[in-house]
Order: C-alpha cells, then structure tokens, then sequence
C-alpha cells in the first residue's frame, strides 16, 4: 500500500489510474482504516477544533462568529470525527449491498476502499473548516469527492459498463444523503 500523501495526491490528480490500483491491491479492512481513513478524517477534526478556538463559531445566515468554550470545541471536533467515521462506514456497506442489484459483486473491502478513497477530497477540503469564513469552500472541495466515487464504483465493484451509471446515481444519492445528514449533526 502506497503512502497516504502518495494516494492521497494520485487519487485526486489521477483518479482513473489510482482506482485501478486499488482495485488490483489486496488490502486489509484495518490497514484502509488506520493508514488511511481515521487520518485523512481527523484533518476536518483538528481543523474545526483549532479553528472554533482561534475564530469561535460562525453565526448560521451572517457573517458573525461567537466564542466557544475549550472544551466545546474539542467535542465539536470529536463529534466531527466520529461523523466521519460512521459516514464511510455506512456507506461502505451500502456500496456493497447494491452492487449485486446492478450486477456486480458483493464485496465489503472493496466497498470500504470505494466509500474512503473517493472521500479523500471531502476530508481535504475540511482543512478549509479552520477558518468558518471558509465553509463553503471546504463543501465545494468535497463537491469533487463525487466524481471521485463516480469513477471509481464500477471499478471496485464490477458492475457492468451498461448498469454503471444508475447504480452509481444510487450510491451518489446515498453519499449526498449521507453528507446533509453530517453536515446537520455537526452543525448541531
């Protein structure tokens, strides 16, 4: 398994590549989880915790921020982790329960590499979290994280070129779903 800065960069600069590799890699569950994912997720973690700290929180519809508490930023930021963490893990199952209904396979680990890597822009752009001036920013960046699950679906999952697309509108529907859900709780 490559660096996670190695694919981290090719999975966004060379998707079409990267997702081959994956595909061809015997990796195991704990080792996407540990080297790649809980990383990768902790970026928007530590970025909103530092910036709640240094900036508060932004006021919803204005351009005003509030202090926050140490501790309520800390636990904002471990909330923000943890809905990164259950978000792939939901969606890495149900990756793999629709496939066989588009004709592909079944296939947990290869769920779970679809459902982390094609994330890999979400949880980049969730450095921008640091500055809540730059919200939005950090959800156009994660806007790219469907294309990258869009390339990378019927790969993993081997679904047929001719059903490729509606299964992968169903999983996107499902990540956007998942994604409104996040966004909700964090912003709690």
């Amino acid at each position: 398994m490559e660096t996670l800065v190695g694919r981290a960069k090719g999975i966004l600069f060379e998707p079409r590549t990267t997702w081959k590799e994956i595909d061809a890699e015997f990796t195991k569950p704990g080792e996407v989880w540990g080297r790649y994912i809980i990383p990768l997720a902790g970026l928007g973690a530590i970025a909103r915790t530092i910036g709640m700290i240094l900036f508060g929180k932004q006021v919803a519809f204005t351009s005003l921020t509030n202090q926050v508490p140490l501790t309520s930023a800390i636990v904002s930021g471990i909330v923000v982790l943890v809905v990164a963490l259950l978000s792939v893990f939901v969606l890495s199952k149900i990756i793999s329960l629709l496939a066989p209904g588009f004709g592909g396979q079944k296939n947990d680990v290869q769920g779970l590499k679809a459902a982390a890597y094609s994330s890999t822009a979400a949880w980049i752009g969730s450095i921008f979290a640091i500055l809540p001036a730059l919200n939005l920013v950090s959800i156009l960046v994660s806007l790219y994280s469907v294309v990258l699950l869009y390339l990378g679906l019927p790969i993993l999952m081997k679904v047929p070129k001719d059903r490729a697309m509606g299964y992968t509108a169903v999983v996107i529907i499902v990540a956007i779903v998942l994604f409104v859900i996040g966004q909700a709780v964090i912003s709690g």
